[in-house]
């Protein structure tokens, strides 16, 4: 019995033996088969998955990210701030017209005058007593003319009976137009004394405003036909109306016409204004300045505005329909010429443009745009045309720097 057990023992030991040895296969098999899909999907897809991202993203990269802007049409007028000066409609000195010495004055500085109201007196002695000599010379011609008329037709009588020569008759009708003409010429003389006479009162010449007085009671008044430097007397101006004279850049000289309005601002008014109309331009540039020289008239019923201002004036000028403005940093400067870069269907493009008026922080455009373009700000230098760009989100931080 012992020994049939003991047989029996090692094969039933074989067999139970043989089960987990298999299991034990089938564990390995499938802890290898975990670690191959393990690195597959833990170290192969990701790797492939970042390659594709990173070859994306590269692609992503190439295309350039750019903001745009729209052309601005430019408004149908625009206004041009220049300095300007007040000047009085009628601005005149006043100086004398004969020697002598200030007898007296009536009106003094900020006087209102109207026109032909006296002014001042002369005393002129001199030429008092140069018109009394004339006067003289005056009736001395008269008195030979009168004699040398009676000989004359004394001559003429006795010359048809043959009781004197025709040269004696001749000689006779010559003295007597020598002294005829004598005396016309006293009587020139005389007229020109008394008209020196005359200047000894000083008119206004016309009605306004005293600004100046430079002389006082018993000054020395030169005419001036001495030859030294004359003094003005007197300075009047007329207020009522006033001329502003404007130096406008040769840019706008050909859109400042007669007929334009114009504002005046003054420091002196703040908040207030006052309207103008160009009457006239200077029709040339000077070639100093380069500019145009337009007169501005101004009404002054009540004489607020002072001649010799210094204005503001605000001219509003007529543009061109078809300009844009745009950025100055949408610009590209090439070898070609002047170019601007737009966008049209994802692919950049580069227009050729004409430039107008330069603003500063923008550029009149006034050829090579429509209007409905979408512009490219600040444009890399290496960008060509059809080059694909993608446009920025409005809003975003690349889209900051505009200018407009």
């Amino acid at each position: 019995m012992e020994q049939l057990t003991a047989t029996s023992d090692p094969a039933s030991t074989n067999t139970g033996a043989s089960q987990p040895h298999g299991k034990h296969h089938w564990v390995i098999a499938l802890v290898v088969l975990a670690i191959v899909l393990a690195v597959v999907f833990g170290g192969i897809l990701p790797r492939v998955k970042a390659r594709a991202e990173l070859r994306e993203e590269t692609d992503s990269m190439a295309v350039p990210t750019v903001s745009i802007v729209q052309p601005q049409h430019t408004s149908p007028s625009q206004e041009v701030v220049l300095p300007a000066n007040v000047q009085a409609f009628n601005d005149a000195p006043i100086y004398a017209r004969t020697n002598g010495y200030l007898k007296k004055w009536y009106v003094d500085i900020g006087g209102h005058v109207k026109a032909g109201q006296l002014l001042a007196e002369i005393d002129t002695p001199e030429v008092n007593q140069q018109l009394q000599q004339a006067r003289a010379d005056l009736a001395t011609a008269e008195a030979n003319l009168h004699l040398s008329q009676i000989t004359a037709d004394r001559y003429a009588g006795l010359l048809k009976s043959d009781s004197v020569s025709k040269q004696e008759a001749d000689n006779a009708a010559g003295d007597y137009a020598a002294k005829k003409a004598t005396v016309e010429s006293a009587q020139y003389n005389v007229k020109r004394l008394q008209d020196l006479k005359s200047f000894q009162k000083i008119y206004a010449p016309f009605t306004g405003v005293i600004t100046a007085r430079n002389t006082d009671v018993g000054a020395l008044i030169d005419s001036g036909s001495s030859g030294g430097t004359r003094t003005e007397l007197f300075h009047i101006v007329s207020p009522d109306r006033l001329r502003v004279y404007v130096n406008v850049p040769e840019i706008y000289s050909r859109a400042a016409k007669p007929g334009l309005k114009a504002e005046l601002i003054l420091n002196e008014f703040p908040g207030h204004s006052f309207e103008g109309t160009l009457v006239r331009t200077a029709n040339a540039i000077d070639q100093t300045s380069r500019t145009l020289l337009v007169e501005i008239d101004v009404d002054n019923p009540t004489g607020q505005l002072l001649s010799g201002s210094y204005a503001e004036v605000h001219l509003k000028l007529p543009s061109s329909g078809s300009a844009f403005l745009l950025p100055v940093n949408t610009l590209l400067f090439r070898s070609e010429g002047l170019r601007v870069a737009a966008v049209n269907n994802g692919q950049a493009t580069l227009l050729p443009i004409t430039i107008g008026r330069d603003y500063g922080v923008q550029v009149e455009i006034i050829s090579g745009l429509k209007g409905d373009e979408d512009i490219i700000v600040n444009p890399p230098d290496s960008l060509v045309s059809g080059e694909k760009v993608r446009i920025a989100p409005k809003g975003s931080s690349s889209s900051a720097g505009s200018g407009l």
